[in-house]
């Protein structure tokens, strides 16, 4: 008994030391989840492990292959981070700091509640089974937390069917658990809820694409070329399409992608991060013998504007979208360069050079000649389609100093 009595003191110490510890140690602060110092940790942990590789080799304990294959490996990590941080942001109020009065109610209560037990059972087996939530709180790893969120989000899908940020939310959270499919299913949600938008094609490419073993396969394609036309610097999309080109050891392309994120400098980009992939894909680039470089020269410049019966019937509807765009000559569809407006923007001069391409594979640069479209969709979506009104010129030759004129009046049939 005497032993039952001493280790309920112990206990009653150890709490009243939670409590008062809590109190004392408590401020008032709002805590920020800031993705910039997660990857500031991955960049300092991929420059030693860099440099750990590369001391391996120049002392002769690694072949070439090896070496170029762990540099890779390396690189491919420190990407993925840089890309799962930038569509992140995380933030977490915390409470008020408590009055005095709280903890000595506690400890009052803590004393009472437990003398009263004691005096009415003796029991010391019964203290013992008492709910420890807090403990298995403090427990749960890592993995458990995420999946935990994941169950919290899918929770919230439930009650809010309409909340895209919930939907949007669990499809990150899904890609994090290795969910691809289900992360498409979510995506598609938030389009169903926000209608079509360039960062969410994004993320759907992003799922597929890893999904599909880091492979850009139709599907993913698909996804890029949906994203891009919508807004051809979409950053989620540029920054995949760098990551697959440095992979692929294309560094040029890479070069190009990352460099179109980091000068539009968007809230949601880690630019730091991303300018150290940067300028390692140009010294990647470097020891191939190769310069970095960026867009070429070649320019249109454009004077858009709508036909007095196009205006008209456009007055009586809400404003649409405009899109401008050139596509080469020989067939293909894939425009070359592209710019988004709002019909309420004309008229107005525009100019469609390199910096206004789909892909670095595929710009002005790299053509003489070019197809200009100007089309107001009645949908809101990319392509030309019944309904849609429309301006066009033809055979239009890259080395023009001349402005050309698109004024939109005819209706696509």
């Amino acid at each position: 008994m005497v032993a039952l009595l001493f280790t309920l003191i112990a206990f009653i110490l150890l709490l009243l030391m939670i409590v008062w510890g809590h109190f004392i140690n408590q401020r008032k602060y709002r805590n920020n989840v800031d993705n910039s110092f997660r990857d500031e940790t991955n960049i300092r942990l991929y420059k030693e492990h860099k440099a750990e590789i590369e001391r391996d080799f120049s002392q002769g304990k690694l072949d070439q292959e090896s070496y170029d294959y762990l540099l890779s490996e390396l690189d491919q990590s420190l990407l993925q981070d840089i890309e799962e941080n930038a569509s992140e942001q995380v933030q977490t109020e915390v409470a008020q700091p408590i009055s005095i009065i709280w903890p000595i109610a506690l400890s009052l209560f803590i004393i009472i509640f437990s003398a009263l037990l004691y005096q009415q059972t003796g029991a010391f087996e019964k203290l013992t089974t008492m709910p420890r939530q807090e403990q298995s709180q403090q427990s749960v790893n890592a993995e458990q937390q995420a999946l935990m969120q994941i169950q919290q989000l899918k929770k919230q899908t439930e009650l809010e069917p309409n909340n895209s940020d919930a939907w949007y939310g669990l499809g990150q959270a899904l890609i994090g658990a290795g969910d691809f499919a289900g992360a498409l299913v979510a995506f598609d949600r938030v389009i169903d809820i926000d209608g079509e938008q360039a960062d969410l094609f994004g993320a759907k490419a992003q799922a597929s694409y890893y999904q599909n073993k880091q492979k850009i396969t139709t599907e993913v394609q698909s996804y890029i070329d949906k994203a891009l036309a919508l807004d051809a610097r979409d950053p989620s999309t540029n920054i995949l399409l760098g990551m697959h080109a440095f992979i692929s050891q294309d560094y040029q392309s890479a070069v190009e992608h990352w460099q179109l994120v980091i000068t539009d400098n968007r809230p949601s980009v880690n630019v730091q991060a991303l300018t150290e992939a940067l300028n390692e894909a140009k010294n990647r680039l470097a020891l191939t013998g190769e310069q970095p470089s960026m867009t070429g020269t070649q320019a249109l410049t454009l004077a858009v504007s709508l036909s007095e019966n196009i205006r008209e019937k456009l007055a009586q509807s809400e404003d649409k979208v405009v899109f401008i765009y050139a596509i080469p000559v020989d067939g293909s569809r894939m425009p070359l360069a592209a710019i988004k407006l709002q019909a309420s923007d004309l008229p107005t001069t525009i100019t469609l050079s390199d910096a206004n391409a789909m892909t670095p594979q595929a710009k002005l640069s790299d053509v003489e000649s070019v197809h200009v479209y100007a089309i107001i969709s009645e949908s809101g979506n990319a392509g030309i389609k019944p309904g849609d009104f429309k301006a066009e010129a033809m055979n239009v030759s890259l080395t023009t100093d001349k402005v050309i004129q698109l004024e939109i009046n005819s209706v696509v049939q």
